[in-house]
């Protein structure tokens, strides 16, 4: 396996979509107009958001875009869709060269009125006179799906060019019923606590400062309580998946960090830079699924394995058992397809959902590095099924732009896989997969393909690419795609 190119090390790096889906499990949101968590219409689908972020908006390059594709019994289509820039009516700032208005995203009802939101971050967006400090929008539900959104408040002393929002994550934080926000990115970590006004005020915020340099973050209940922990992966020096942590609400830690009401609890043999929570054993407890996606001859995972891993560390009532040995899969685990080869950075992303309806959460695995045949950085996804054993190999499917019904043809640097997302899009009770070729014909594409009994099928898969949904410009579509 060859070295692969620069910009797909930065994409993984910095755009792998932390992605959960049905039975991921985190805090329970108030209660919507559907009763579906993600649907930003309230017509009992959920709807899927995928963002564009060097989508050029009329003559301005790169400011960024996110397309909605609004679920029906039939699944997605580009006829049922949402294209919304910061020149969108109701959207606050304006569009910019290189703002990278969605290059994040995770959805929520903020407000407590029933709909789904969406939390965007524009990575570099300027503010004032300081370039590239980046921000966060929440565009709001209604029956309309979204439309119009606020900025939510800007944390002081943010430094030029830092990325902030470079992650988002939504959850109860705090188990008080309403849904919080937390985003993190190079030199800044902030917590956001719900209820929101339309105005994009929170409650309460503050930083989470002692976590130093991080750009992502995923949430999810590892403790059976409803309540979400937050999982904020970073690297360290000669290791850079070498520091998992995550906080758990604990209104009696008044220990000497910021946040006194929350314990930091390290998982100091973990490793990983992406991950979800999902109960994948069906014990009524989150799972702690991590993606280590480096290699370890180029220093990347000090511990991992050649074309990347994954790992899960399985929760419980006080949250994963730091010295339990977890278990590791990878491309040379029995019965996944394929073989473990130097860049095919394997777990690069991550989402969980029951894609077969039979109550376990399964894992979609992306690997947007893979080589097949003579096709570089092609890129496959790997669905993991969960089971009372906990995630294993046994039946794992691997998919890619060759498998049959699957639209297109695998092509050198289409990097499929380079995002996931598992959500039952036509209410059939199993989970469809929502996968992104981020290079794909220079711009990006999704593929859509539905959950069955059996697992996914291809018949009927749906493919859609950036200029398909009316995006322009190099536009990396489908980089991420919203939790």
């Amino acid at each position: 396996m060859h070295q692969r190119p620069a910009r797909l090390a930065l994409a993984t790096a910095t755009a792998v979509a932390l992605t959960g889906g049905l039975l991921a499990l985190s805090a329970p949101s108030a209660v919507a107009a559907s009763g579906l968590a993600g649907d930003f219409n309230g017509d009992g689908y959920r709807d899927v958001a995928i963002g564009a972020s060097s989508a050029d908006v009329g003559s301005v390059q790169s400011a960024g875009a996110v397309v909605v594709l609004y679920g029906s019994s039939s699944g997605v289509s580009a006829t049922k869709k949402t294209v919304i820039t910061q020149n969108s009516t109701g959207v606050p700032g304006a569009a910019e060269t290189d703002d990278r208005f969605g290059e994040s995203m995770a959805a929520a009802d903020l407000n407590r009125d029933g709909y789904s939101d969406l939390v965007v971050g524009s990575q570099y967006e300027a503010i004032g006179d300081r370039d590239g400090v980046g921000s966060i929008t929440v565009l709001w539900g209604g029956k309309s799906g979204l439309s119009g959104g606020s900025g939510l408040p800007q944390p002081s002393g943010l430094a030029e060019w830092g990325g902030y929002s470079s992650g988002i994550a939504t959850g109860d934080f705090d188990g008080d019923g309403d849904m919080d926000v937390t985003v993190t990115g190079q030199s800044h970590t902030h917590l956001y606590n719900g209820p929101f006004t339309r105005t994009g005020t929170p409650v309460s915020h503050q930083g989470v400062d002692e976590l130093g340099s991080t750009y992502e973050v995923f949430a999810g209940d590892l403790t059976g309580d409803r309540t979400a922990e937050r999982v904020y992966p970073f690297g360290v020096d000669g290791d850079s998946a070498g520091d998992i942590s995550y906080f758990r609400h604990d209104p009696g830690n008044w220990d000497a960090h910021p946040e006194s009401d929350y314990a930091r609890v390290k998982l100091p043999y973990a490793d990983g830079s992406d991950g979800v929570i999902a109960d994948v054993d069906k014990d009524g407890y989150g799972d702690l699924v991590l993606g280590d996606y480096g290699d370890p001859s180029d220093g990347n995972s000090v511990n991992g394995h050649t074309g990347g891993q994954i790992t899960v560390w399985y929760g419980g009532p006080e949250g994963p058992d730091p010295d339990q040995k977890p278990t590791v899969i990878h491309q040379d685990t029995e019965g996944v397809p394929g073989g473990g080869e130097y860049g095919d950075v394997f777990g690069a992303a991550l989402s969980a959902g029951d894609v077969n309806g039979d109550g376990y959460a399964d894992i979609a695995v992306g690997a947007p590095g893979e080589d097949l045949g003579t096709k570089r950085d092609t890129g496959t996804v790997t669905v993991l099924y969960g089971s009372a054993s906990g995630l294993t190999g046994k039946g794992a499917k691997q998919y890619s732009q060759d498998t049959a019904g699957v639209p297109g043809a695998n092509e050198t640097d289409d990097a499929f896989g380079i995002s996931v997302r598992l959500v039952d899009l036509d209410k059939n009770g199993k989970a469809d997969l929502v996968t992104g070729a981020g290079y794909e014909n220079g711009y990006g594409a999704i593929t859509v393909m539905r959950g069955s009994a059996s697992g996914l099928t291809t018949s009927g898969a749906v493919f859609l690419s950036a200029r398909g949904v009316s995006l322009q410009g190099n536009a990396n579509f489908a980089w991420t795609i919203a939790q």
